[in-house]
């Protein structure tokens, strides 16, 4: 399925500022916070030309598309610089040798603290691009959670937003395959839709419910990616903060990755890199 169709139900207008946010950088690989709203990868004609990948080029005209997120979903997105570079990272995503946790902001609270959501997806015919939890045929997909403590409701809130938003809380995502909206099928289907889904929204929803999703990005963010270095080896742990959650404690990484390899952790901060145009 072409990445464009992951959330397109509306005109595109990628975001402008920032136009591109450089974290890390060396001759193998490039580290870029990816803001929501912006395609990966290019859609077809030249309205949807404008991606993360055509504003690295132009800054690296030899960057090379890895892995992809959601247009709506923020987060990390990892480039090779050198073709050999390329080919050991696709490798280590093909075979779930990386590791990735999300954040999530969704409404209400899960009667578990933690556990496994692990329900087959297909693609939803009648609703493309839409995918669904499907018993009989769908493939295999399981997401881990967490509920997370959080104190991160800005006063910057519209008192709507954070009259709906009290009964909401945030998780910590962890996919173990990665099946096309994955996590927002799996987390609306239990009942905790992420707030500002316009895609994967409450069946019902009550207007203050609906006004918010209408004007909320989607509160999902790819937090945390762990790799080996394409050259080096070194196992990297990147950690990228978002607005809609509190930043995660360095001594929390491990149980929340469910991971005890050494790794060399490399906290993100977009600002500073930051590449204009």
């Amino acid at each position: 399925m072409s990445q464009l169709n992951s959330d397109l139900t509306f005109n595109y207008q990628p975001p402008m500022t920032p136009w591109l946010e450089i974290c890390y950088q060396d001759k193998d690989i490039l580290v870029v916070a990816k803001p929501s709203g912006i395609l990966t990868n290019p859609g077809k004609g030249p309205a949807l030309a404008d991606c993360l990948l055509s504003r690295v080029q132009q800054q690296f005209p030899q960057a090379l598309l890895v892995h992809r997120l959601d247009m709506a979903t923020s987060g990390i997105v990892v480039f090779a610089l050198r073709r050999k570079a390329e080919a050991a990272l696709k490798q280590q995503f093909a075979q779930r040798e990386t590791a990735k946790l999300y954040l999530a902001r969704v409404f209400g609270i899960p009667t578990q603290r933690s556990g496994c959501i692990d329900l087959p997806l297909i693609a939803d015919l009648s609703a493309p691009p839409r995918n669904k939890v499907c018993a009989d045929s769908g493939k295999s997909a399981q997401t881990y959670f967490q509920l997370l403590a959080d104190h991160s409701l800005s006063s910057a809130e519209n008192a709507l937003s954070v009259s709906v938003l009290a009964d909401s809380s945030l998780l910590a995502l962890r996919p173990i395959t990665g099946r096309a909206h994955q996590l927002r099928v799996h987390l609306n289907h239990i009942g905790h839709p992420i707030v500002g889904d316009a895609l994967y929204p409450y069946p019902i929803q009550s207007e203050q419910i609906q006004r918010v999703n209408e004007t909320t990005r989607l509160q999902l963010h790819a937090a945390i990616l762990e790799l080996n270095h394409p050259y080096s080896n070194e196992r990297l742990r990147f950690v990228l903060p978002t607005e809609f959650a509190p930043t995660l404690a360095p001594e929390m990484l491990n149980q929340l990755l469910d991971n005890t390899q050494m790794a060399r952790t490399i906290f993100l901060s977009a600002s500073s890199f930051s590449a204009t145009t």
